[in-house]
């Protein structure tokens, strides 16, 4: 799919506002959202195939008038991030589907279904959101950009950039099937939007009470962090088979085994192999997951904000290396359970008292699970998504740290788990070998850029 080149006929940007007014005033964002580690913009794609009882309808028209309507009930996004006093932001309100063979990250030609618009990548003063559709580009004011692209077979493709700051994954999918609600003919979106981001204000006395490993601030002494033009991109299939061999692995006394932390530690553990780093070196899982549940009480249901927690394991690169793969899994399982209200209070706090550091980078691998996000349930009237999900891995305000884990049935019918994975390009080779070996069978590398 890789090797896949077409060209897009770009049609000029066009600016969509509210179709009604909405209040104009200035929004708090909270610590969690202006945190550094979420400052930047997150790539999403969805690929629409052709829905021949909608033959005749442009979707570009259809979702650019939804838009307009969805953004009355969603202004903020129709808004700017502006810098306030003490390093605070605030929100001042010609191809076939078939073509491009088995559809997951990385995807050939991102830069054409996704136009980065002059003044579009800066984070103060640029949109919040972009969308593109039938090669038209929407930007609404300062927060999302949109593209749609329109293909030959008659499916189009919607790709989206998201100013990271405004909300996490659950709030972008519950904005995306707000703007589908409206596509299909919905007078409001079935799920009301809540904002309310004051409650997540630090405390009056700010206090960091638990060891927060996640935000520990560590020199790069060594050069490890590698240049995002100088690294491999590969997406690795995990399917039954594969995570079967895994558990197996993964069998320690009393332990359950989910999905997610047995295949976290075999990923956190062969990357670190394959970057050969000393074996004395701190190493650091670091996944993201939705404390929306974790605080007391917990936060409103349609709560749209980033209400996300960097859970963090730790360790030394020797220590994962050498021991067993049950041993990755519970340092995994005990960074999860300890989340808590208190631990999120904190580090809010850290936010205030630190001045909202970015997240432990130097010897950190980062991996966000979006298989229950959503992506691919959200409906324009054209059916569910053939791929929705991340555009690629290794994005972030460091690039190459970051993976996810997306939802994905191959072109066998098999349902796994596909996993976009960023390394220098000898690590890779490692890395490849590696998996190969733990998965007991050659691994279903599905693209490589």
């Amino acid at each position: 799919m890789a090797s896949l080149q077409f060209k897009v006929a770009r049609k000029p940007a066009v600016l969509v506002a509210p179709s009604l007014p909405t209040p104009k005033e200035s929004l708090y964002l909270s610590n969690i959202d202006d945190q550094a580690g979420l400052r930047f913009h997150i790539p999403v794609v969805q690929f629409y195939r052709f829905n021949p009882s909608k033959k005749g309808e442009d979707p570009a028209r259809v979702i650019r008038e939804a838009l307009a309507k969805v953004l009355v009930f969603y202004y903020p996004f129709a808004g700017r991030l502006r810098d306030a006093p003490g390093g605070k932001l605030v929100v001042d309100a010609d191809v076939a589907l078939e073509e491009f063979g088995d559809l997951q990250p990385p995807f050939p030609c991102w830069e054409d279904l996704l136009h980065d618009v002059p003044g579009s990548l800066t984070l103060t003063n640029s949109p919040l959101l972009l969308i593109q559709v039938n090669s038209l580009v929407f930007i609404i004011n300062s927060i999302k950009i949109f593209a749609l692209t329109r293909l030959r077979c008659g499916g189009f493709i919607f790709a989206l950039r998201l100013n990271h700051t405004m909300c996490d994954a659950v709030g972008l999918v519950q904005f995306m099937n707000a703007l589908g609600d409206m596509a299909k003919g919905a007078p409001r979106p079935s799920a009301f939007p809540v904002w309310k981001r004051e409650i997540l204000r630090p405390r009056a006395n700010p206090a960091v009470k638990l060891p927060l490993y996640e935000y520990d601030q560590i020199e790069d002494k060594d050069g490890q962090m590698v240049p995002v033009n100088e690294m491999s991109h590969n997406s690795f299939f995990f399917g039954p088979k594969e995570m079967e061999s895994l558990k197996r692995q993964a069998v320690g006394q009393g332990m359950k085994n989910p999905t997610f932390e047995v295949l976290s530690a075999c990923l956190w553990r062969l990357r670190t192999r394959a970057l050969q780093l000393p074996s004395e070196q701190e190493v650091r899982l670091i996944f993201p997951f939705d404390a929306r549940t974790k605080f007391n009480p917990p936060l409103p249901k349609c709560f749209y904000a980033n209400a996300i927690c960097f859970a963090c394991a730790k360790t030394t690169a020797g220590e994962l290396a050498k021991k067993p793969l049950s041993f990755a899994v519970k340092l995994i399982n005990e960074a999860k359970t300890a989340v808590n209200d208190e631990y999120m209070r904190s580090v809010i706090d850290l936010m205030e008292l630190k001045g909202r550091p970015h997240f432990t980078v130097v010897g950190a691998f980062l991996v966000s699970d979006v298989t229950k996000i959503g992506f691919g349930d959200v409906d324009f009237g054209w059916g569910r998504a053939a791929y929705g999900g991340p555009a690629k891995g290794g994005v972030g305000a460091v690039p190459g740290v970051s993976s996810f884990f997306i939802p994905l049935r191959n072109k066998s019918g098999v349902q796994g788990i596909l996993v976009p994975v960023c390394l220098p390009s000898a690590a890779m080779k490692r890395f490849q070998a590696e998996i190969s070996e733990a998965t007991e069978t050659p691994p279903f590398l599905q693209s490589s850029l």
